[in-house]
């Protein structure tokens, strides 16, 4: 059977760190990674209708020039064939798909990293061994879009996909119910008939599935925007006070949440591609688009080279536009939380702000009433003879002063611009009269 493998038998020592480290980082995602039942904000999760249950747990594409066709998870390939296969399997089947590896490959999958592919909550991660490389990368668990009520925040909910890459093999463990990964499948048994390019090397065709997922969450970007535009009119909104502070704290979290997940796949596709990089000595060979496995020096066969090839011109365009599409996901990231803290210290502002207003107004009307009641005041004490006191116009006159001084205080503040019309509410009517 070894005869009939892929590549050469053997492991090497991890070149990383290994496995069982991270799990005090798959610690650190919370318990919205678990199955729980779905809030009225939350993006529409996958329905039954759309699950891919008639697949089988794993199956195997081979891939080679100008072909793709399916084999059986039990047979072998010559070693002479030019191409590579894609084995595909879902980590609801635990280690279903380590038989059929071991057959194709020659290549035993360390204990620590079969336990990390049925990691749930593993985060995003790197790592390697002479023999295969190992990558952690996690995709969003439901489709965005907005929700049905917009008080309610958007939860980000995401599970991983984890990919073996061996030099003419790629695996993929995902969940059953992806409907990405059994797309592109599809998209690549019909390349010949519609005259499609077929990706030439297990990494190319990784990329093309971890494209489709950072376009997930790019896709993301609207319905949050759209939620965190409706906090911010409800944050200055004049008319009514805001008062549902933990909706919007969570609003925040997730985004602190999105900003994390896209710091952790830059992690990792930077530690793969560097590896590559720094295996080959930053050299590559495009002329190696598809692998040969006659190749002594390819398949790191008893030369005491590399097993994994170099990253060819096209690969590293791939890979830096796929840094640059995470990159503006935890950019955005970053602007609307930014956009959300300026919003509540705007919110701040303008709540001290009308509260000056209202102090300003209770200010001048003291102030208008003080000397009027310094006057009754005089008035009402208990004197035997007082001036105006029996006279029949004692009273009129006294009450024409007191409004005279009334008018006269009002009149002074309002040149003062003391009772001048600043607030919120103020100014979007004199911007009402400016346009009428």
């Amino acid at each position: 059977m070894a005869g009939a493998a892929l590549s050469g038998p053997g492991n090497g020592a991890t070149n990383g760190a290994t496995s069982g480290a991270t799990s005090g980082a798959a610690a650190a995602h919370d318990d919205d990674e678990r199955p729980r039942p779905r809030a009225s904000g939350d993006a529409p999760r996958d329905t039954p209708s759309d699950l891919d249950t008639g697949a089988p747990s794993v199956s195997v594409l081979w891939i080679a020039p100008g072909r793709c066709e399916p084999i059986d998870a039990g047979s072998t390939v010559p070693a002479a064939e030019r191409g590579y296969a894609w084995i595909d399997a879902h980590y609801e089947s635990p280690r279903a798909w380590v038989e059929t590896v071991e057959r194709l490959t020659g290549v035993t999958v360390l204990d620590e990293h079969l336990s990390d592919a049925e990691n749930a909550t593993h985060p995003s991660y790197f790592d390697s061994t002479r023999d295969y490389e190992m990558i952690v990368f996690r995709g969003l668990a439901i489709r965005p879009g907005p929700g049905p009520d917009p008080e309610e925040p958007i939860r980000i909910r995401t599970r991983p996909t984890v990919f073996f890459l061996f030099p003419r093999c790629v695996v993929s463990v995902r969940p059953a119910d992806s409907r990405q990964v059994p797309a592109l499948r599809q998209r690549l048994l019909d390349a010949a008939r519609f005259k499609q390019r077929l990706p030439s090397r297990p990494e190319e065709l990784m990329l093309r599935i971890l494209n489709g997922m950072v376009d997930r969450y790019l896709d993301l970007r609207q319905p949050v925007t759209d939620q965190l535009e409706y906090w911010q009119r409800e944050l200055l909104d004049p008319r009514r006070p805001f008062r549902d502070w933990m909706s919007l704290l969570e609003a925040r979290r997730q985004l602190r949440k999105l900003e994390n997940l896209s710091e952790e796949q830059l992690d990792a596709l930077q530690e793969w591609r560097d590896e590559r990089l720094d295996r080959h000595g930053g050299h590559d060979d495009p002329t190696r688009d598809w692998t040969d496995a006659t190749d002594d020096a390819h398949t790191g066969a008893g030369d005491g080279e590399p097993a994994m090839p170099a990253l060819t011109d096209a690969l590293e365009v791939r890979v830096n536009d796929l840094v640059e599409h995470i990159e503006r996901v935890r950019g955005h990231a970053q602007r609307l939380e930014t956009s959300i803290e300026s919003a509540v210290q705007l919110h701040f502002s303008a709540t001290a702000h009308r509260t000056n207003q209202i102090m300003r107004t209770l200010t001048v009307l003291t102030a208008t009433f003080m000397p009027l009641t310094l006057i009754t005041g005089i008035f009402g004490m208990n004197f035997e003879v007082m001036p105006g006191v029996h006279s029949p116009a004692g009273f009129w006159w006294t009450m024409a002063a007191m409004g005279a001084i009334a008018l006269g205080l009002v009149l002074f503040f309002r040149t003062r611009r003391y009772l001048e019309e600043t607030g919120l509410r103020g100014g979007s009517k004199r911007v009402r009269r400016r346009r009428s």
